[in-house]
């Protein structure tokens, strides 16, 4: 049985007219069409630099009370209060309470290694017990510590809101992830992934959500840019070369 703790989210007030958001594609299709469901335990966010995805994801994660940097509910630490107002405009559906939950974003993953130092200690001794391993995330290569982080603390019957995820992570490594989110899922947990990966969002059984200026829309990720572009550049990638570079002889 799929367990969707977060259900849907919809604008519960409208921006305000001057804000930024307003031109986000994501804000306009919740203004339009009032709400996003999430009918899969894993929902992948997809679409353009500039889409919303990523800030629509950070709203959510602020709104169900996860620190805006990044880590859990319990998390409790500003190094730079850069994230939008959305949050306050959002109204997330529920349909059940997680007993784990994790906020991982690539942008300030950093920020949120050092707190977790903090809290721990920077030698990290005898903290293996708090799901963080028994070094820290700082003295690990920052791909190793993205999937140390979410092999060893996600503890499972949790969400998990992931934003690029594969910003840090070899193919191999991605792959590795793929099975940890499937593991993760059969313990009753739910996956909200804002991605650019199309390795990721081939994972069996998700939901793509593609953002795009048109709105949001449901779509099979064959069928997505990210999925087309990338095997059109590798099945032939100088002559894709040769047309970027303005090379006549497609030779490069």
């Amino acid at each position: 049985m799929e367990r969707k703790y977060i259900t849907s989210v919809r604008l519960s007030t409208p921006v305000e007219e001057d804000s930024y958001l307003r031109k986000l594609p994501v804000v306009s299709h919740l203004a339009c069409h009032g709400e996003l469901r999430f009918s899969k335990d894993v929902t992948f966010l997809v679409g353009e630099n500039g889409t919303g995805k990523s800030t629509l994801l950070e709203a959510m994660a602020v709104a169900y009370g996860f620190n805006a940097e990044g880590g859990t509910r319990n998390f409790n630490f500003s190094t730079n209060a850069t994230h939008s107002t959305l949050h306050q405009h959002l109204t997330l559906s529920k349909s059940s309470f997680p007993k784990d939950g994790f906020f991982l974003r690539a942008e300030s993953f950093y920020n949120a290694a050092s707190y977790i130092d903090e809290l721990y200690d920077a030698e990290f001794k005898a903290h293996a017990e708090t799901g963080y391993g028994d070094k820290s995330l700082h003295q690990q290569s920052h791909g190793e510590s993205f999937l140390s982080l979410m092999q060893k603390r996600f503890r499972g019957n949790g969400l998990y809101l992931l934003d690029e995820p594969e910003a840090a992570l070899s193919p191999y490594h991605l792959l590795s992830l793929m099975v940890c989110i499937r593991e993760l899922v059969g313990q009753n947990s739910q996956f909200i992934i804002a991605t650019h990966s199309p390795i990721l969002i081939a994972y069996p059984g998700a939901e793509v959500l593609e953002l795009s200026e048109e709105g949001i829309r449901s779509v099979y990720y064959k069928k997505t840019e990210h999925y087309q572009l990338t095997r059109r550049f590798l099945e032939n990638p100088e002559k894709m070369l040769g047309y970027l570079f303005g090379d006549s002889s497609n030779e490069i």
